[in-house]
């Protein structure tokens, strides 16, 4: 969860991520600086570079800002221009950015502007499954097909009035809606089929092997699975389908141009480049600790009952419980001279029951409880107001019960100050290259990857390898360890 303007809206999907690199002609780099796109008059059709523009600053932030790491920039760079003369746009601009972000994700923007997370320059084996990513954003450019998909999102009003359960919703500033916007603008299937060919042709045509497209959708797959049910479910596959007929077709494409074993992939430079970028959330926006929430920069924590699981996504902690009762908890800007009560009784609750409306503290916070009823679910409210920011929990129950009120009383009576001991409990984790030696097999790395969940699954997808694949002596493999 990261500290914006949050309202309960229906996440249609993720598109868009994040470190900036600028190529004009030549390459070079830089930083999100404070341009900002001209106004266009209503009704207007906007540029590519006014629309890239004008949408960039809003992803940066949604996303979980730029993440810097200065070899990655560096073969991102390199890359980059390889892949545009490739595909035969030496002059054209283009800015791409790693943003701070765990999903494994890549898209594009009208104006130049290509994203990648951090998550899929952690998954990727090598440059040439990275070139495959790449090449396709490249081609999704130049076959003009994020233009397109910008006229579907601009023409696309009825968004703005998407909610979820009982809540309105800013289109302006919020961004669970900014996120359903885009993905509602997401690319056909066709052009994503038309992408994959041009992207294979073009990596091919750099000197990589076109062979890695086909593999790493199948990687990203077995990462998926791997993952599902602890993300927020922003990741590629969601925005880009994969699917066998899909591989099939990346296969085909890549077989135009020479059978598997052609082409560069550039392990050991891809390592190098990688070797220590964050893996995992950002404990900055928040982390789950077991089935406490911990915001070391928001100064906060809460805890949920036992039966629930946490889950951090980028515009809310959602908890579900085993009994099909769900919590969502997420931010809110209010004036800070407006009451609590008033604010709740504002109407951005539907069918909100006035006589249940309280007020009150609890560990010195300020806060605001109260209950709604529609037709199918019964919801219990909590605002409480921190350090001058605004924080809500929403409960949803089809029905209420003694125990659905004691586990949102335990909830919200749980949210405090963190304390040293809490922040202790916080672990950072990070890319390690470690080199196998003579004799050793998967889990002798895999044991290195300690607090790391089902490590020895997570090495061998980290690495592109099925169990009782052996290693090769003198080779370099992904680890996760502890950030020291």
């Amino acid at each position: 969860m990261k500290r914006r303007h949050i309202v309960i809206a229906v996440a249609l999907a993720g598109l868009l991520s994040g470190c900036t690199s600028v190529f004009t002609g030549g390459v070079g780099t830089s930083q999100l600086g404070d341009r900002t796109a001209d106004r266009v008059p209503a009704g207007a059709d906007p540029g590519d570079s006014v629309i890239g523009l004008r949408e960039h600053p809003k992803i940066v932030a949604t996303y979980g800002g730029v993440y810097n790491h200065r070899s990655a920039e560096i073969m991102l760079a390199r890359m980059a221009g390889k892949l545009l003369v490739a595909a035969e746009q030496p002059n054209q601009s283009l800015t791409v950015t790693i943003l701070d972000s765990p999903e494994v994700n890549a898209f594009a923007l009208p104006g130049g502007y290509i994203y990648v997370t951090r998550g899929i320059l952690a998954l990727a084996s090598d440059e040439a499954e990275l070139a495959a990513v790449l090449s396709h954003e490249i081609a999704h450019l130049t076959l003009r097909h994020a233009r397109e998909r910008s006229n579907r999102e601009r023409t696309s009003k009825i968004v703005d009035r998407v909610i979820s359960g009982i809540l309105g919703a800013d289109p302006d500033t919020d961004q669970s809606l900014a996120r359903s916007k885009l993905s509602l603008a997401a690319f056909s299937q066709s052009q994503e089929l038309a992408a994959d060919r041009r992207g294979v042709l073009v990596a091919g045509a750099a000197g990589y092997d076109p062979h890695a497209a086909a593999r790493f959708l199948s990687q990203m797959g077995r990462f998926a699975a791997f993952t599902e049910g602890n993300e927020s479910g922003d990741d590629f596959l969601s925005s880009h389908p994969s699917t066998p007929s899909r591989i099939e077709e990346a296969v085909k494409s890549a077989r135009q141009l020479g059978a598997p074993g052609i082409g560069a992939n550039e392990r050991e430079r891809y390592q190098r480049a990688i070797d220590g970028i964050a893996f995992g959330p950002n404990p900055n926006n928040g982390t789950i600790v077991g089935q406490q929430f911990i915001y070391p920069a928001l100064k906060f924590t809460f805890s949920v009952p036992q039966s629930y699981q946490l889950s951090n996504g980028a515009a809310s902690v959602v908890a579900v419980a085993e009994s099909g009762t769900a919590l969502r908890f997420d931010s809110a800007e209010v004036p800070s001279d407006l009451p609590l009560e008033t604010y709740l009784r504002s109407g951005w609750v539907a069918g909100l029951n006035d006589d249940s409306v309280r007020t009150g503290q609890k560990n010195g916070v300020e806060r605001v409880i109260a209950t709604a009823t529609t037709e199918k679910w019964f919801f219990r409210i909590a605002a409480v107001r921190y350090e001058g920011q605004v924080y809500r929990f929403i409960f949803a129950a089809e029905r209420d019960s003694k125990a659905f009120r004691q586990e949102f009383e335990a909830t919200i009576d749980s949210f405090r100050k963190v304390r040293a001991s809490d922040l202790n409990q916080i672990q950072n984790f990070e890319i390690d290259i470690v080199t196998a030696k003579s004799g050793q097999r998967a889990g002798d790395l895999s044991r290195l990857m300690a607090g790391v969940k089902r490590r020895d699954d997570l090495f061998l997808i980290l690495n592109g390898l099925y169990p009782g694949d052996p290693l090769v002596a003198g080779q370099g493999y992904k680890i996760i360890r502890k950030d020291k």
